[in-house]
C-alpha cells in the first residue's frame, strides 16, 4: 500500500518522526481531507474492511469506521506509531450502548501517555484525546471528557449545551480487524442499523462542518449555518460532486 498517497489525499508535507505533534497533524487533516460517509451501502455494493485502502487513497472517496479507522491505523503502524484498534459500543437514544465491536477506534501509546484516536467518528474531536480519567479536554470541535464507566469500560464523553453526554464507551484491549467483521456487515445490512436508514456524507471545515444526507445540505461555519432540501435525487448528487467530488457508479 502507497502510503505516501495517503498523506498527499491528506495533504501533508512535513517531519514523519513519530511524535504527539505529527499525530495531532494527521488527524486534523484527516478529518479535513476524507468524509465520513456510508454511500456504497445505499448503491447496493458490499464494504469490505480489506478494500477501504484501494477506496479511501486510490478512489478519492471516504467511509465508515471500520474503513476509516481501519485505514488511518495502517498509516500510523507504517509511520512507526505504537498502535492498537480498540472496540468501542455507541450510545444510543435509549441511553444505552451498541453490542461489543460496535464502533472501530485506535488507541496511540507516545511516551507514558495513551490517546483514543478516531477519524471515523463525524463530528468528534479534531484531534487525539489524551486518556486521562475527569479532565475536560477543550478541542477545537467541543470539549471531552473521559470517565471511568464501570470495571471493563471507559465512556468518552462531549460537552452538548450544559452537559457531558456520551458517545461511545470502550476498552483499550487490542483487537484485529478480523473481529470487526461481524459488524461491518451488520451495519450495512440490518434494518436495525442507523446506516442502512440514512445515507450521509460529511467532513470536517476548519471551523464546521459539510454534511449531505439524502434529502439536504447543511454547511455549518462558526455560528452560521447553511441549509438547503434538495429537489430531487439529480440535485443531491450535483451537490455531492461539488463538495466532495464523488460521483457514484465510478
Amino acid at each position: 500500500m502507497n502510503y505516501l498517497k495517503y498523506l498527499e489525499r491528506i495533504k501533508y508535507k512535513g517531519d514523519l518522526n513519530p511524535s504527539i505533534i505529527l499525530l495531532n497533524n494527521l488527524q486534523h487533516l484527516h478529518l479535513l481531507h476524507i468524509p465520513f460517509e456510508n454511500l456504497d451501502i445505499h448503491q447496493g455494493l458490499e464494504i469490505k474492511m480489506e478494500n477501504a485502502f484501494d477506496k479511501i487513497v486510490e478512489r478519492g472517496r471516504g467511509g465508515f469506521c471500520y474503513e476509516l479507522n481501519g485505514t488511518f491505523f495502517g498509516l500510523l503502524t507504517y509511520l512507526g506509531f505504537k498502535a492498537k484498534l480498540i472496540s468501542g459500543r455507541v450510545g444510543n437514544k435509549d441511553k444505552g450502548f451498541g453490542a461489543e465491536f460496535d464502533h472501530m477506534a485506535i488507541v496511540v501509546e507516545i511516551d507514558d501517555d495513551a490517546y483514543l484516536v478516531d477519524v471515523g467518528f463525524g463530528d468528534f474531536s479534531a484531534q487525539p484525546l489524551r486518556i486521562c480519567l475527569n479532565i475536560v479536554q477543550e478541542d477545537r470541535y467541543g470539549d471531552f471528557l473521559i470517565e471511568k464507566y464501570d470495571d471493563t469500560y471507559l465512556v468518552v464523553k462531549k460537552r452538548k449545551d450544559h452537559d457531558f453526554l456520551p458517545e461511545y464507551i470502550f476498552t483499550e484491549i487490542p483487537r484485529i480487524p478480523a473481529n470487526f467483521r461481524e459488524m461491518c456487515v451488520y451495519h450495512q445490512s440490518s434494518e436495525k442499523s442507523n446506516f442502512t436508514r440514512n445515507k450521509i456524507c460529511s467532513v470536517a471545515l476548519e471551523n464546521g462542518r459539510i454534511t449531505i444526507t439524502g434529502e439536504r445540505l447543511k454547511i455549518r461555519k462558526g455560528e452560521q449555518v447553511i441549509e438547503k432540501v434538495f429537489a430531487d435525487e439529480t440535485e443531491f448528487h450535483n451537490q455531492l460532486r461539488k463538495y466532495f467530488n464523488i460521483v457514484l457508479g465510478t
